[in-house]
Protein backbone atom coordinates (compact mmCIF):
# COMPACT_ATOMS: atom_id res chain seq x y z
CA UNK A 1 0.00 0.00 0.00
CA UNK A 2 1.13 3.23 -0.62
CA UNK A 3 2.00 6.15 1.99
CA UNK A 4 1.16 9.87 2.34
CA UNK A 5 1.97 12.42 4.93
CA UNK A 6 0.14 15.42 5.02
CA UNK A 7 1.82 18.06 6.82
CA UNK A 8 -0.08 20.26 8.73
CA UNK A 9 0.97 24.02 10.88
CA UNK A 10 -1.64 26.24 12.41
CA UNK A 11 -3.01 28.81 9.74
CA UNK A 12 -2.82 26.25 6.84
CA UNK A 13 -5.15 26.54 4.32
CA UNK A 14 -8.16 23.45 5.57
CA UNK A 15 -9.65 22.85 1.91
CA UNK A 16 -5.90 22.05 0.48
CA UNK A 17 -5.16 20.03 3.73
CA UNK A 18 -8.33 17.75 3.89
CA UNK A 19 -9.33 17.29 0.26
CA UNK A 20 -5.94 15.41 -0.38
CA UNK A 21 -6.42 13.43 3.06
CA UNK A 22 -9.74 12.27 2.04
CA UNK A 23 -9.24 11.45 -1.68
CA UNK A 24 -6.00 10.01 -1.51
CA UNK A 25 -7.62 7.72 1.20
CA UNK A 26 -10.84 6.92 -0.88
CA UNK A 27 -8.09 6.03 -3.59
CA UNK A 28 -6.50 3.58 -0.98
CA UNK A 29 -3.17 5.16 0.18
CA UNK A 30 -2.30 5.29 3.74
CA UNK A 31 -2.28 8.76 4.85
CA UNK A 32 -1.05 10.19 8.20
CA UNK A 33 -1.47 13.98 9.00
CA UNK A 34 1.79 15.14 10.98
CA UNK A 35 1.21 18.28 12.78
CA UNK A 36 3.78 21.04 12.99
CA UNK A 37 4.44 21.40 16.62
CA UNK A 38 1.56 19.47 17.83
CA UNK A 39 -1.32 17.55 17.08
CA UNK A 40 -3.99 20.10 17.65
CA UNK A 41 -4.00 22.70 14.31
CA UNK A 42 -5.97 25.72 14.06
CA UNK A 43 -6.61 26.45 10.38
CA UNK A 44 -6.52 29.59 8.89
CA UNK A 45 -10.21 30.03 8.68
CA UNK A 46 -10.57 29.08 12.34
CA UNK A 47 -11.37 25.19 11.68
CA UNK A 48 -9.43 22.72 14.05
CA UNK A 49 -7.74 19.80 12.70
CA UNK A 50 -6.53 17.19 14.57
CA UNK A 51 -3.88 15.62 12.84
CA UNK A 52 -2.83 12.05 13.28
CA UNK A 53 0.48 12.25 14.82
CA UNK A 54 3.50 15.20 15.35
CA UNK A 55 6.01 15.77 12.71
CA UNK A 56 8.37 14.98 15.47
CA UNK A 57 7.45 11.26 16.66
CA UNK A 58 7.27 10.17 12.71
CA UNK A 59 10.50 12.38 11.64
CA UNK A 60 12.37 8.74 10.61
CA UNK A 61 9.55 7.40 9.06
CA UNK A 62 9.60 7.02 5.44
CA UNK A 63 6.42 7.85 2.87
CA UNK A 64 5.69 7.15 -1.10
CA UNK A 65 4.46 11.12 -1.09
CA UNK A 66 4.34 13.88 1.46
CA UNK A 67 2.15 16.78 0.73
CA UNK A 68 2.42 20.48 1.53
CA UNK A 69 -0.78 22.59 1.66
CA UNK A 70 -0.62 26.15 1.19
CA UNK A 71 -2.20 28.92 3.17
CA UNK A 72 0.15 31.95 3.79
CA UNK A 73 0.40 31.64 7.72
CA UNK A 74 0.78 27.73 7.38
CA UNK A 75 3.05 27.86 5.00
CA UNK A 76 5.17 30.28 7.09
CA UNK A 77 5.01 28.01 9.59
CA UNK A 78 6.70 24.82 7.92
CA UNK A 79 9.02 27.00 5.93
CA UNK A 80 10.29 28.07 9.52
CA UNK A 81 10.44 24.86 10.95
CA UNK A 82 13.71 23.15 10.69
CA UNK A 83 12.70 19.41 11.11
CA UNK A 84 10.13 20.13 8.20
CA UNK A 85 12.09 21.42 5.80
CA UNK A 86 14.44 18.55 6.29
CA UNK A 87 11.71 15.93 6.45
CA UNK A 88 11.13 17.38 2.99
CA UNK A 89 14.15 17.56 1.08
CA UNK A 90 14.77 14.03 2.80
CA UNK A 91 11.81 12.58 1.16
CA UNK A 92 12.70 14.94 -2.19
CA UNK A 93 16.01 12.92 -2.18
CA UNK A 94 14.72 9.57 -1.78
CA UNK A 95 12.60 10.16 -5.13
CA UNK A 96 9.52 10.39 -3.17
CA UNK A 97 6.64 12.22 -4.91
CA UNK A 98 6.61 16.15 -3.27
CA UNK A 99 3.55 17.96 -3.68
CA UNK A 100 2.24 21.29 -2.68
CA UNK A 101 -0.24 24.02 -3.20
CA UNK A 102 -1.12 27.95 -3.12
CA UNK A 103 1.58 29.29 -1.40
CA UNK A 104 3.31 26.18 -0.12
CA UNK A 105 5.15 25.70 -3.90
CA UNK A 106 6.86 29.09 -3.77
CA UNK A 107 7.28 29.83 -0.11
CA UNK A 108 8.47 26.26 1.41
CA UNK A 109 9.60 23.89 -1.66
CA UNK A 110 11.50 27.51 -3.35
CA UNK A 111 12.37 29.69 -0.82
CA UNK A 112 12.61 27.58 2.55
CA UNK A 113 13.98 23.79 0.69
CA UNK A 114 15.26 25.17 -2.53
CA UNK A 115 13.98 22.21 -4.70
CA UNK A 116 11.99 24.45 -7.84
CA UNK A 117 15.56 25.12 -9.52
CA UNK A 118 15.14 23.63 -13.12
CA UNK A 119 11.18 22.36 -11.98
CA UNK A 120 8.10 23.26 -13.73
CA UNK A 121 5.81 24.68 -10.59
CA UNK A 122 2.62 26.79 -10.22
CA UNK A 123 1.80 28.58 -7.05
CA UNK A 124 -1.02 30.78 -5.79
CA UNK A 125 -0.41 34.07 -8.16
CA UNK A 126 1.87 36.42 -7.86
CA UNK A 127 3.96 34.66 -5.62
CA UNK A 128 6.02 32.79 -8.48
CA UNK A 129 8.15 35.88 -8.25
CA UNK A 130 9.81 34.89 -4.91
CA UNK A 131 11.41 31.54 -7.24
CA UNK A 132 13.02 32.49 -10.30
CA UNK A 133 14.73 30.09 -10.30
CA UNK A 134 11.72 27.77 -10.98
CA UNK A 135 10.07 27.34 -14.41
CA UNK A 136 6.99 28.80 -13.45
CA UNK A 137 3.58 27.86 -15.64
CA UNK A 138 -0.36 28.91 -14.81
CA UNK A 139 -1.98 25.68 -15.33
CA UNK A 140 -4.09 24.60 -12.49
CA UNK A 141 -2.06 21.59 -11.41
CA UNK A 142 1.90 21.38 -12.67
CA UNK A 143 3.21 17.77 -12.75
CA UNK A 144 7.00 17.50 -12.95
CA UNK A 145 8.39 14.46 -12.59
CA UNK A 146 7.46 14.02 -8.68
CA UNK A 147 7.17 17.34 -7.73
CA UNK A 148 2.97 18.29 -8.29
CA UNK A 149 1.95 21.80 -7.40
CA UNK A 150 -0.96 23.94 -7.92
CA UNK A 151 -2.71 26.82 -7.67
CA UNK A 152 -4.96 27.22 -4.77
CA UNK A 153 -7.97 25.91 -2.45
CA UNK A 154 -10.60 25.79 -6.09
CA UNK A 155 -7.62 23.87 -7.30
CA UNK A 156 -7.70 21.03 -4.43
CA UNK A 157 -9.76 18.49 -5.98
CA UNK A 158 -7.50 18.22 -9.36
CA UNK A 159 -4.31 18.29 -7.12
CA UNK A 160 -5.23 15.20 -4.85
CA UNK A 161 -6.18 13.22 -8.27
CA UNK A 162 -2.76 14.48 -10.01
CA UNK A 163 -1.50 13.39 -6.63
CA UNK A 164 -3.56 9.75 -6.81
CA UNK A 165 -2.60 9.20 -10.32
CA UNK A 166 1.23 8.96 -9.29
CA UNK A 167 0.59 6.65 -6.02
CA UNK A 168 -2.47 4.53 -8.07
CA UNK A 169 -2.26 4.96 -11.43
CA UNK A 170 -4.09 6.13 -13.98
CA UNK A 171 -7.45 3.53 -13.24
CA UNK A 172 -7.27 4.17 -9.53
CA UNK A 173 -6.73 8.48 -10.44
CA UNK A 174 -10.21 8.14 -12.74
CA UNK A 175 -12.49 6.18 -10.64
CA UNK A 176 -11.73 8.48 -7.60
CA UNK A 177 -12.31 11.53 -10.22
CA UNK A 178 -15.71 10.11 -11.04
CA UNK A 179 -16.67 9.18 -7.47
CA UNK A 180 -16.22 12.49 -6.74
CA UNK A 181 -17.66 14.05 -9.29
CA UNK A 182 -14.80 15.51 -10.57
CA UNK A 183 -14.51 13.73 -14.46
Amino acid sequence: MKTACVLLANGCEEIEAITPIDYLRRAGVKVTSAGIGGRDILGGRGIPLGADAVLDDIDDEDFDCVIVPGGGKGSDAIAADEMARAFIKRHAARGSVIASICAAPAVVLGKACGLLAGKRFTCFPGLETQVPEGIFSSGRVVVDGNLVTSRAAGCAGEFAVAVARILVGDDAARKLAETVLLA
